[in-house]
């Protein structure tokens, strides 16, 4: 299966949501959508990703951008993650990882020699016509919600 490359319409989705629907990128056809992908609800670097996302919320509404975080954590969590950190926006819950998988970001990673299946922290900028404006691959927390915002708001 090809990974989503920039340019190229963005992969679809129909994940159960932390809004207790089902959520399709589909949906938010017409406004941009901050799609990124997370290990775990919290875990440190998450909850930083997360609360930085949340901290710029209205700047990124601003733009008519949608934020939706995605983790293979189950929806129970997700809603303690939200609740635990006031956040505004919606978690997906992709706990088969097909749609890790269909993004690309569902890799072997290593922990302390130990080697397992996990996301790797990934970010996908996604423009109102649903295509790729950019991919983050790798995604380092620090200083991560400014250049998405720098991104986002090129897209304007």
């Amino acid at each position: 299966m090809a990974k989503p490359q920039e340019g190229r319409k963005a992969p679809a989705f129909l994940m159960p949501a932390s809004n207790g629907e089902k959520v399709s990128l589909k949906d938010f056809l017409g406004k941009n959508v901050v799609l990124y992908f997370y290990p775990k609800d919290n875990t440190p670097g998450c909850t930083t990703e997360a609360c930085d996302f949340r901290d710029s919320y209205k700047d990124f509404e601003k733009m008519d951008t949608v934020i939706l975080g995605v983790s293979p954590d189950g929806i129970a969590a997700h809603e303690k993650f939200i609740g635990k950190y006031d956040l505004p926006f919606i978690l997906l819950a992709d706990e088969d990882h097909k749609v890790s998988e269909k993004y690309g970001v569902w890799q072997e990673k290593n922990l302390y020699g130990r080697k397992f299946m996990g996301i790797v922290r990934s970010t996908f900028v996604i423009d109102r016509k649903g295509k790729v404006a950019k991919i983050f691959p790798k995604v380092k927390v620090k200083n991560h919600r400014d250049e998405v915002l720098e991104v986002v708001k090129g897209l304007e």
